[in-house]
């Protein structure tokens, strides 16, 4: 193993509370082409148990120090080609466990645009600073007075020439952002005022008009609520110390870094200096990585808590096969009945209006009872949008009044975010390509009902509605989290081979929409799989893919008993001995 290798495995091993040596086995079969799913179920004697959960962890926190090992590399070349590498320095590269604190140590050698310090060093005024940091007790002014030139006319422009240095090289420096960036995390102050005129149209704002709290116990949602709001230019945003306190400490940092001891005439203009310097050039940079950092971490809470709200619906219980109508209400365009049978094929399709503008309450209760009785219904799912309480007592009286004896139906409040996206979709066209978008949406109630997971895949994880400012996130990482739970949980239930749709066998380990394509076009063409071995005849389906998907499909009533279970294909010389020690049959 390489010290890069192990360095990673390490780190990643703190974070995720394992071994060394479960992250270096986890990660080689990672790279090998495993999925999460496959390995958290199927190879625990490798990774020493590690659940998916850890898994997931482990694979971002991968990416992410693979990239830091990248950066590190790159920088460290570049230096070396700069001529400027030393020991401490490349020790201190070596060092650095942060994307953050790597770019603070290549800020010096970092290229950059003209700027007002390189202006002053062609000026000679680099060797007027050194004299103001030797010779304290001297005059600055008296000081600039030898390094007059065309160039820099006045006092005044050569001490400012001076300053300019200064600031530059005390915002390359490292240790000191660091120490910077450490106090201000523990105690600086998050600030949101009200810009002039704008009370009004940021009237849901009104709570962040005149705020201020500490940065690094603001909770995410208030967070994301003030980020919105400097967006839309309602307040203006900012991050800074508590200025009775906590300004005059950074401005010691900065004064100490300098060597500022005593009051002669040097040490008052450096002390001036560190005051200049903190107001143009640090200020800006802690807000600014304070900003990515507050960013960053409420993004990471709501994203988690995106996250669970999906599985949640997911893996929410599911009502079974049962003869269900689903309704869509509506007040203006009519409530949307699509009634589905035990395998959710679509059966029937109306449209009643038993609200404002055309009351038509005989008429809607009429065709409620029609479809009930002649499809022997058993579950009304309604959507809980616009009109849902309202639907709901209408299917109420219309379960009261139907015959003595006859089956009632139950009547369930169903979620129905999504199911628009979904009623517009390429998939639904596919599906549904005779039936009027707007009740696809209803179908899609029913089905969500009947088995919330195998309907909730067919939509985009985002357009599923998980959670507040789910727009303000990042949306590649929000993406990447919620594709990871749909992954984890229809993994973890498993799914008939032989009925489930193409975009819920493409979130099967192994699989992907080109191969889930492919799979449902044999079985079309072919007929039901009679085992899990079958699959090998699917076209682009080959061993490494079988080896992942294999042990979540499962097939009932086939030619293989085992494959009706979580077993992997390449267990079951073990499951029939274990059987057979027991004096069973498999």
């Amino acid at each position: 193993m390489t010290a890069v290798a192990d360095r990673i495995a390490r780190t990643i091993a703190t974070d995720i509370g394992a071994r060394p040596e479960q992250v270096t086995a986890t990660v080689a079969l990672l790279d090998g082409g495993d999925t999460v799913p496959f390995v958290a179920r199927y190879r625990k004697e490798v990774t020493g148990g590690l659940d998916d959960t850890q898994l997931r962890k482990l694979a971002e926190r991968l990416d992410y120090l693979r990239d830091l090992e990248k950066r590190r590399a790159s920088i460290l070349g570049e230096i070396t080609s700069q001529g400027k590498l030393t020991d401490d320095l490349a020790r201190a590269i070596a060092g650095a466990d942060t994307k953050s604190v790597l770019e603070d140590l290549y800020l010096p050698f970092k290229p950059k645009r003209r700027t007002k310090a390189m202006i002053a060093r062609e000026n000679g005024l680099e060797t007027l600073l050194h004299a103001i940091l030797a010779e304290r007790a001297a005059d600055p002014a008296v000081l600039a007075q030898a390094y007059l030139s065309e160039a820099v006319p006045t006092q005044k422009d050569a001490l400012n020439g001076a300053r300019d240095i200064l600031v530059e090289t005390l915002g390359e420096n490292a240790n000191l952002l660091g120490r910077l960036r450490e106090v201000m995390q523990k105690e600086a102050l998050i600030t949101a005022k009200v810009n002039t005129g704008k009370e009004e149209a940021g009237a849901k704002f009104s709570d962040y008009f005149d705020h201020s709290e500490t940065w690094a116990t603001i909770p995410s949602h208030r967070a994301l609520a003030i980020l919105r709001a400097s967006k839309e230019e309602i307040v203006t945003l900012n991050i800074a110390p508590e200025p009775d306190t906590g300004l005059p400490r950074v401005i010691g940092i900065v004064a100490a870094e300098i060597g500022i001891q005593g009051d002669g005439p040097g040490d008052i203009w450096l002390r001036e200096a560190a005051r200049w310097a903190w107001s143009v050039k640090l200020s800006l940079t802690m807000f600014m990585d304070l900003m990515t950092d507050l960013r960053r971490r409420a993004h990471d809470a709501a994203i988690d808590v995106f996250a669970r709200n999906l599985r949640d619906l997911l893996l929410a219980a599911p009502a079974g096969a049962r003869a269900t109508l689903g309704l869509d209400p509506g007040i203006r365009t009519g409530c949307k009945i699509a009634v589905v049978d035990e395998t959710g094929k679509l059966l029937d399709t109306a449209t009643i209006y038993p609200f404002q503008p055309r009351m038509d309450v005989r008429g809607a209760e009429e065709t409620l009872t029609r479809m009930i009785a002649k499809h022997g219904i058993a579950l009304i799912a309604i959507g809980n949008g616009t009109a849902s309480r309202e639907s709901e007592r209408l299917v109420a009286d219309v379960i009261k009044r139907l015959p003595a004896g006859s089956p009632r139906p139950t009547p369930v409040i169903v979620s129905e975010a999504g199911a628009s996206v979904y009623s517009a979709s390429e998939l639904a066209s596919q599906e549904f390509p005779d039936v009027d978008v707007s009740i696809r949406g209803a179908v899609s109630i029913a089905r969500r009902l009947q088995d919330p997971l195998a309907e909730l895949v067919k939509i985009e994880p985002q357009a599923i509605g998980v959670g507040q400012y789910q727009h303000d996130v990042d949306q590649r990482r929000l993406a990447q989290s919620l594709a990871a739970v749909v992954e984890d949980a229809v993994n973890a239930v498993g799914v008939n081979l032989n009925m489930a749709s193409a975009p819920l066998l493409s979130h099967i380990a192994g699989l992907g929409p080109s191969l889930a394509q492919a799979v449902v076009a044999h079985r079309d063409a072919n007929g039901p799989f009679a085992s899990r071995k079958a699959l090998l005849k699917v076209p682009g389906l080959g061993p490494k893919a079988f080896e992942q998907c294999a042990g979540f499909l499962r097939i009932t009533e086939g030619s293989e008993p085992l494959d009706a279970s979580s077993v992997h294909p390449e267990a079951y010389g073990v499951a029939r001995k274990i059987v057979a020690a027991c004096g069973r049959d498999i």
